[in-house]
C-alpha cells in the first residue's frame, strides 16, 4: 500500500499519544438542560476548544463507542486563515507554530502542515469508532489526494467504503475562464 510521506511525519506519528488528557469544564450558564438537571458527558455536547485536546478529553469516556463521525476539517484554501498550533516541540516545527497556513506558492509547506495536522486528529478518531463504525471527511481537491492517502494509512485501504462526489450549489474558483471547479468530496472509511 502506499504511504504519503511529509515534512514532520515522523514526529506526529505517534503525537496523539503524548497529549495529556484534559476535563471538560461544564458551563451551567451555557447549558440546555430540564431544571435540576446537572450537565454530563452522557448527553450532546458543544465543546468549544482545541479540536484534539477535545477528542482527547473523551477519548476515556467514548473510546470504542462512536457510530458514525462527520468531520469538515480547513479545505487549505489559503482563504481559512487557520493557524497551525499543535504544540510539537521538534524542530522542524517551531517555524510552523503559531503561522497562519498561507496560499500555495506563498507557503511551500502547506500540504505538510496540512498532513500534520489532520493525522492525529484521525488516529484519535479511529479510537472512538465501534468495530463496525463508519467516518465521513468532507474536502475539496485541494487535500484530496493527501486525505485518502491518509486515511487508507489510518483505517486500512481494505475499509474504504465510498467517495461521494458532489456538486456545489455555486460556481467555484477557477484559474481558468474555461474550467471551473464544481465539485467536493466526502470520503468514507469503515473501522
Amino acid at each position: 500500500m502506499p504511504v504519503l510521506n511529509f515534512k514532520g511525519k515522523t514526529a506526529i506519528e505517534t503525537y496523539h499519544h503524548t497529549v495529556p488528557h484534559h476535563t471538560l469544564e461544564f458551563s451551567k450558564k451555557l447549558s440546555c438542560l430540564p431544571k435540576g438537571e446537572e450537565p454530563s458527558l452522557d448527553g450532546n455536547l458543544i465543546i468549544e476548544g482545541d479540536n484534539l485536546l477535545a477528542l482527547k478529553s473523551l477519548l476515556p469516556t467514548h473510546a470504542g463507542k462512536v457510530n458514525c463521525v462527520y468531520i469538515d476539517p480547513p479545505y487549505n484554501t489559503g482563504d481559512e486563515k487557520w493557524i497551525y498550533n499543535d504544540n510539537l516541540t521538534q524542530p522542524q516545527f517551531k517555524e510552523w507554530i503559531g503561522q497562519t497556513v498561507g496560499k500555495e506558492g506563498e507557503d511551500a509547506c502547506r500540504h505538510d502542515k496540512w498532513c500534520c495536522m489532520m493525522y492525529p486528529r484521525l488516529m484519535l478518531l479511529k479510537e472512538f469508532l465501534t468495530e463496525d463504525g463508519i467516518i465521513f471527511v468532507s474536502i475539496d481537491d485541494i487535500e484530496v489526494r493527501h486525505l485518502l492517502l491518509l486515511m487508507d494509512e489510518v483505517f486500512g485501504e481494505e475499509n474504504r467504503f465510498h467517495i461521494f462526489v458532489w456538486k456545489k450549489s455555486y460556481g467555484g474558483g477557477s484559474k481558468s475562464r474555461y474550467a471551473v471547479g464544481l465539485h467536493e468530496y466526502v470520503l468514507v472509511l469503515q473501522r
